[in-house]
């Protein structure tokens, strides 16, 4: 075992050994002759891959699905544990049968081969290379070890969760330990998370992932030492890790969460606006804020109370002082409309004698971590000095659960789990020793005592994990709600997250956009980051365009820290008011559309935000500066200004199929001369379309944010709410975008409960078809057996000239706006398949 002090000089050591080390001169990624003097590779068929011995130990390659590769490599002669805390036991277990060849197997999918050198290349079923192994794959140092990939010029990196460093990972080096990274730089690593995943894109066989399952504090480097090199490695632990397969994006996403886990559908609550501060001191100060939300006609779900809310900073109290009955005030609150959520961090007061639960309970059932001594660690955070929950017992976590149920008996909504990496207070190394020791005894593993060098980077997932299975025991008929800064790969399952601490300038507004989107890629879909900054105060500018581009956020919180300016929406004025109620509003009246794609990231992993080459692979080679365009699923298009502090024009590219302005409905780059009654092809739907999409000039004014509907798209709109408690009043709107493979998804449930999985849900599909007289919509046949909020349907079709006659499904009579460039009617809700055949006159 290397200790985390060590862990860089054995590094050091390795990197030393490789510059010295010969290297075979190979052209691209063609197989080596094995090295002088050294023996080849000996392959050996097993029915579910093979096993071949090489220069540095033997290698382990199974198929669990015809797309999912998984790689382990002995140590000493012996495998590594068939453990993970990131991939259950089931998933681990499953696989296909292969076909056998001389120098590996194949799949229908893949093609494994080892050179007689023992390099290892997965290709496609073409032979194009999907990943290759460099010259040296391979090499130990004492318990250290590093593993080297080729790195083709024309790919680039994304994933490994919120790691900073701009959007693209090529030309980087990251290392992963969970840190307490208060007011981060945009360039600092690490910080809060460890996700040791990453999505190649752009190579000759399209984009694969590896996930490297090792919970030491590993490290990957993008060609930042060798410009031809992908390398990754850790001090200590198993060399076990998965190759996923596409060939596209999402491909590789959906598989990736098929190995860790899909993010559990959210309450639908929780995907409406939330205020927040650090701290609401007292309950008359959230009733205050609460009644101006109200007032103002803030669209809000969601108050957090953080810290302050507790007796002395312990978690699982309340200041009886400033929050006398909080029982009551959550039962007010939820009369108008709010959610309350609350923070409990996971270190525990050392308290004994004073009638502290979680203490006292604990101490009794040995449920706290232990020094290699065998005494219990103690250390100083919020409530001073503090004891540590052990999360990696199973007992453990069902106690600390089971702490949950006086609030949820209040009615507290969710969780917040912070200070979960963990974070520790008056030491350098911000956390606990490495030698703090560990109880395992969980799934798989074999009971054993670990080190915190091992443990650190699952521990805050462990957590997350303990608070949601006891949300969920406690209240099994409700969604549970958690929010964690710490995790690990697979934390999806348990907790929605944020970018952490981050600083109220322009830098970081760009930067939690390209942080959601790699935390997207990497399994969490549920990412936020503190609107208008935690740390410092932003310019009322500032505050006002990053409340415009967190309305886009998966989750919408605005939140700031204690002694730094107030940034509730109100504060810089009415006409900033104006701005930010304005942007609140069009989430709230997207919620059908966000919701379906709640609906869908559950079901198959794929992000709710997604950089623009998620579903537009050529977008990658567009030319315009696309460093934080992103769209939210495929059929929403965002492009902030690059350069978002400078009021200076800049270009959008769009791919190419075509786009409408959001806000106009107008088609994008269009002129506005058109024949009576035409509706434009995809090809012709920006105007002057290229093979490589279009390009727009958008001067920018702080009132606009460019959003674009793809054409192709039928989005569902609703009335405007105050909150998701509130029945919507009105028709369900179906605005269509026509334009190439033309479609849309309705989901709708009661937003809260886990009737979702016994059958109580709404999903439909409808489509469009562009025809010489006009266009047909179809309604596929519903499913699931829930009755929605509406009993009308009001479909706007968009990119249309004249007058037009409906017919089908007792529609109205068709209402034509010149103005708009749209044709309007409605029709009684469609629950069986059905159509709609919409003619010029």
């Amino acid at each position: 075992m290397i200790s985390r002090g060590l862990a860089p000089l054995a590094r050091r050591r390795a990197a030393l050994l490789l510059s010295l080390a010969p290297l075979a001169v190979v052209p691209g990624v063609a197989a080596a002759q094995a090295p002088v003097g050294s023996a080849a590779a000996s392959v050996v068929a097993q029915p579910d891959g093979v096993s071949v011995r090489r220069p540095g130990g033997t290698v382990r390659v199974v198929a669990l699905t015809d797309s999912i590769l998984r790689v382990r490599i002995d140590r000493d002669g012996a495998m590594p544990e068939d453990a993970s805390w990131a991939v259950e036991a089931d998933v681990r277990r499953q696989r296909v049968r292969v076909t056998p060849t001389p120098d590996g197997f194949a799949t229908s999918a893949l093609r494994v081969a080892f050179a007689p050198d023992g390099r290892m290349t997965v290709t496609d079923p073409a032979g194009k290379v999907i990943t290759a192994d460099a010259a040296q794959p391979f090499t130990r140092d004492g318990a250290a070890f590093t593993l080297r990939k080729a790195m083709p010029q024309g790919e680039h990196y994304f994933g490994l969760g919120d790691k900073t460093g701009g959007l693209d990972r090529r030309g980087k080096s990251f290392v992963d330990w969970n840190t307490d990274a208060f007011g981060f730089g945009s360039g600092d690593d690490p910080i809060y998370k460890s996700i040791p995943f990453f999505i190649a894109v752009g190579g000759p066989a399209g984009s694969y992932g590896i996930f490297f399952d090792n919970s030491w504090r590993s490290w990957f480097d993008f060609g930042h030492r060798d410009d031809d090199v992908l390398a990754f490695g850790a001090p200590d632990g198993p060399v076990d890790y998965y190759v996923i397969a596409g060939p596209t994006t999402a491909e590789v996403v959906r598989r990736y969460t098929d190995l860790t886990g899909k993010a559990p559908l959210v309450p639908q609550w929780a995907l409406g606006y939330q205020q927040s501060r650090y701290s609401y001191m007292s309950a008359d100060e959230l009733r205050s804020v609460a009644g101006r939300l109200r007032q103002e006609r803030i669209p809000t779900d969601v108050l957090w109370l953080d810290i302050d809310f507790q007796d002395r900073n312990r978690p699982f109290t309340v200041n009886t002082q400033t929050f006398p009955d909080m029982k009551g005030l959550i039962r007010d609150m939820g009369k108008d409309g709010f959610k309350v959520v609350t923070i409990t961090d996971l270190h525990v007061a050392r308290a004994p004698d004073q009638g502290y639960a979680p203490y006292d309970s604990g101490i009794r059932g040995d449920r706290f971590v232990h020094r290699a001594d065998g005494s219990i660690y103690v250390a100083p955070v919020w409530p001073g000095p503090s004891v540590f929950p052990d999360f990696t017992q199973k007992s453990t976590r069902d106690w600390w659960g089971g702490l949950f149920a006086q609030q949820v008996a209040d009615g507290v909504a969710g969780a917040w789990n912070d200070m979960n990496e963990p974070a520790i207070f008056e030491t350098p190394t911000k956390t606990m020793p490495p030698d703090v020791m560990h109880r395992i005894a969980s799934d798989d593993f074999a009971a054993r005592t670990a080190p915190h060098a091992e443990i650190h980077n699952v521990y805050g997932m462990e957590n997350t994990r303990a608070t949601y299975d006891g949300l969920r025991k406690l209240a099994p008929n409700e969604r549970a709600f958690v929010m964690t800064r710490a995790s690990y790969a697979g934390g999806q399952r348990y907790a929605v997250t944020w970018t952490g601490d981050n600083l109220a300038t322009w830098d970081h507004l760009k930067l939690s956009v390209q942080q959601i989107i790699n935390l997207g890629l990497s399994g969490f879909s549920y990412g936020a980051a503190d609107v208008t900054g935690f740390a410092g105060g932003p310019s009322a500018d500032l505050a006002t365009r990053w409340f415009e581009i967190g309305a886009f956020y998966p989750v919408f919180r605005d939140h700031s820290a204690k002694g730094t300016p107030r940034v509730e929406p109100w504060v810089d004025g009415p006409e900033h008011l104006a701005i930010r109620r304005r942007f609140i509003e069009e989430r709230y009246r997207l919620m059908p559309y966000l919701y379906a794609l709640a609906d869908q990231n559950s079901r198959l992993g794929d992000p709710i935000l997604r950089p623009v080459f998620y579903d537009y692979p050529s977008a990658l080679r567009l030319s315009c500066d696309q460093s934080w365009t992103f769209t939210v699923g495929r059929s929403l298009l965002v492009a902030p200004s690059p350069r978002p502090d400078q009021p200076i024009a800049y270009d959008v590219c769009l791919p190419a199929g075509g786009w409408y302005d959001y806000w106009t409905g107008r088609r994008a780059g269009t002129p506005e001369k058109q024949e009576a009654g035409q509706i434009q092809s995809a090809s012709q739907a920006t105007g002057e379309a290229t093979a490589r999409g279009d390009r727009l000039t958008v001067t920018p004014r702080l009132d606009y944010l460019p959003v674009f509907v793809r054409a192709g798209t039928i989005l569902p709109r609703q009335p405007l709410v105050q909150s998701t408690s509130e029945t919507p009043k009105g028709p369900l709107q179906l605005d269509v975008y026509p334009g190439d493979d033309c479609r849309g998804d309705l989901y709708a449930d009661d937003g809260h409960s886990m009737a979702f999985r016994k059958g109580m849900v709404l999903r439909q599909q409808v489509r469009c078809t562009v025809t010489p007289d006009g266009l047909r919509i179809a309604f596929d046949t519903r499913q699931g057996r829930f009755k929605p909020w509406w009993s009308r349907i009001a479909l706007v079709v968009h990119g249309w000239q004249g007058d037009g006659r409906v017919s089908g499904l007792r529609a109205s009579s068709a209402r034509f706006d010149p103005a708009a460039g749209t044709l309007s009617f409605d029709i009684p809700d469609a629950a069986k398949a059905g159509e709609l055949v919409i003619a010029r006159r």
